[in-house]
């Protein structure tokens, strides 16, 4: 099947959310590491053995500029997925960004690198290298199963994937969510205290 190429860049996780049901969201608890990051873009795909991370540098190894990392850690929280070195690395050969059930360190050094990260926290201790990852297989993180070739978009409030057989009409209704959304704001402020009276009342009326 040929790829559909479309651009959820400039469409805020809350509105593809309403598109899709609600029903692709991660868990609440994977977040952003900074509050400006943004990402969307292509999975490559992450599974882990628990407490391991070797596979980590192959799916950086295999990635196409723009693509994500959606890394399967099992949730552990005690060992980190990757560290600044890794991360510059994956930031260097053009990796958008990561998004790991699981946790990273070296958090200063990742901000200073400006490389988005969506986490479930920090830790002091390394990952070990013992091997039985697997890179670009279906998996599941925060509650969702994703599978490799993916959208993946996140943002301040969360995390979201759109399997790639439903990218056109998730992004035309994302898009139309927005454009309504912007009308509404207009005509419940367009008069000030008056106008707000009057959405109220038409609302509640229904």
């Amino acid at each position: 099947m040929t790829k559909v190429e479309v651009s959820f860049q400039h469409l805020p996780t809350t509105a593809i959310s309403d598109a899709t049901g609600g029903h692709t969201n991660l868990r609440s608890d994977i977040k952003p590491l900074a509050d400006h990051f943004k990402i969307a873009g292509r999975a490559v795909t992450v599974r882990l053995p628990d407490g391991e991370n070797g596979a980590v540098l192959e799916a950086i190894r295999a990635a196409n500029e723009g693509d994500i990392l959606v890394i399967d850690a099992k949730g552990n929280t005690n060992r980190a997925v990757a560290g600044d070195f890794v991360i510059s690395l994956a930031k260097g050969i053009g990796v958008q960004g990561f998004v790991v059930d699981g946790v990273i360190r070296d958090i200063a050094a990742i901000r200073e690198l400006d490389f988005p990260v969506f986490a479930l926290g920090t830790t002091v201790a390394a990952g070990n290298k013992n091997g039985g990852g697997k890179v670009n297989v279906p998996i599941a993180i925060g509650g969702v199963t994703v599978q490799p070739g993916d959208y993946i978009i996140g943002d301040i409030d969360g995390v979201i994937v759109v399997p790639q057989e439903d990218a056109k009409k998730v992004f035309a209704a994302a898009e139309a969510k927005v454009e309504k959304d912007d009308k509404r704001a207009q005509e419940a402020h367009a008069n000030g205290k008056e106008s707000i009276i009057a959405y109220l009342d038409k609302v509640l009326a229904k």
